[in-house]
């Protein structure tokens, strides 16, 4: 098959060409002049921008189920209802659990294989229970403990080596020396910490090299105490997340990040609970309650818990509403998650050789149809 007539990102710019298409890989680039016949199997795109697929680095559930249920029908749900949105790589994120129930969970990701029209399973983000109780957001507190890096490769290994992103406080006791022993077998991030900025400094010369949704469940900016969030701008390894539901962040705060991080170290995901691509209601997040109104879910005591908008939505309103350009979007919705999970060898991008992973947007960045795996759904 072919996509043909659209405007494909394509190392870092937009190119008027055709994709060409062999089994579940990009066969080639053919520049166009004019518009190309279109064949039986091909997908049309004139009118449209042809994307790489996206790639979700920290998200809970979706469809009313939740990755932590550790049960495959959970998964195999979420991977479709993700693949769907254009989301066609997930790295599902677990939360604040005893190592009893964190273990199957790990034990199901192992075992999991994507079916078709599914997102591919290509990491698990392990956000807790590593944190601090002072920034605990939707987590629950009951179940925070010290780093433990037995506890980390125990799960690691019933995970068959998925875990790829792995959160501390670098606060709390324990958290810089579980950074140095670990930092060469996974992706440390800062999160939920009440870190200053020397704190946090430390942590990212110790080894770690991300940040978890970005000025959430942290110290704001300031002036005089610029804390965790200018450490990481000052260390030019940190990539950091960024949740661009219009409800986490302001407009205005982040395309001041966007500025100060560039685009290429930016990160844009959902972080969303069962919630998402449903009602509103009373669902769940972590064992706790959350209850869910329009666009924002909350705990009974009125923290945000995690997000309902899936990343197709967040990198709209990201681009449609707070002004950041395309260019910078798809960097920081496919190619950049695609280096920080180590998978931007075959993923991530539109080339030659790598995974037929497309999505094609109109020119109000509605999502036109989706290629996952070289196959049209």
């Amino acid at each position: 098959m072919r996509v043909v007539n659209g405007r494909v990102f394509s190392e870092g710019r937009f190119v008027e060409a055709d994709i060409v298409v062999e089994g579940d890989r990009i066969q080639a680039l053919e520049p166009r002049v004019g518009l190309s016949t279109v064949g039986a199997n091909d997908v049309d795109a004139t009118g449209c921008t042809v994307v790489p697929g996206l790639i979700d680095v920290h998200f809970h559930g979706c469809v009313g189920r939740d990755f932590c249920e550790g049960v495959d029908e959970a998964t195999h749900a979420i991977a479709a209802y993700e693949a769907s949105r254009g989301v066609t790589s997930i790295c599902p994120t677990t939360m604040t659990f005893p190592e009893e129930i964190l273990g199957r969970v790990m034990d199901a990701a192992r075992s999991f294989a994507s079916g078709d029209g599914e997102a591919q399973l290509v990491g698990i983000n392990m956000e807790g229970p590593f944190i601090s109780h002072g920034k605990i957001g939707a987590q629950n507190p009951a179940y925070v403990v010290k780093c433990d890096s037995g506890f980390f490769r125990r799960l690691q290994e019933r995970s068959g080596g998925l875990i790829k992103i792995v959160d501390i406080a670098p606060e709390e006791a324990g958290a810089l020396a579980f950074t140095r022993e670990v930092a060469d077998e996974v992706r440390v991030s800062v999160a939920h910490t009440c870190a200053d900025y020397d704190q946090a400094l430390e942590a990212f010369r110790a080894g770690a090299n991300h940040v978890t949704h970005l000025c959430n469940a942290m110290a704001p900016l300031h002036h005089r105490d610029p804390g965790p969030i200018a450490a990481a701008a000052d260390c030019d390894h940190v990539m950091v997340e960024i949740i661009t539901d219009g409800v986490h962040i302001h407009p205005a705060m982040v395309r001041a990040m966007f500025k100060l991080f560039g685009d290429r170290r930016m990160m844009i995901i959902s972080d969303t609970m069962e919630a998402a691509g449903l009602d509103d209601g009373e669902y769940t997040l972590g064992g706790q309650k959350v209850h869910v109104e329009g666009n924002k879910a909350r705990l009974e005591n009125g923290t945000l818990a995690g997000s309902v908008t899936d990343q197709m939505g967040c990198f709209r309103v990201a681009v449609r509403d707070m002004g950041i350009p395309l260019e910078s979007a798809v960097r920081a919705a496919s190619e950049n998650p695609a280096r920080a999970l180590g998978i931007d060898g075959e993923r991530g991008f539109i080339r030659p050789g790598y995974v037929a992973d497309l999505v094609v947007l109109d020119d109000e960045v509605n999502l036109e149809r989706v290629i996952v795996r070289g196959r049209a759904i």
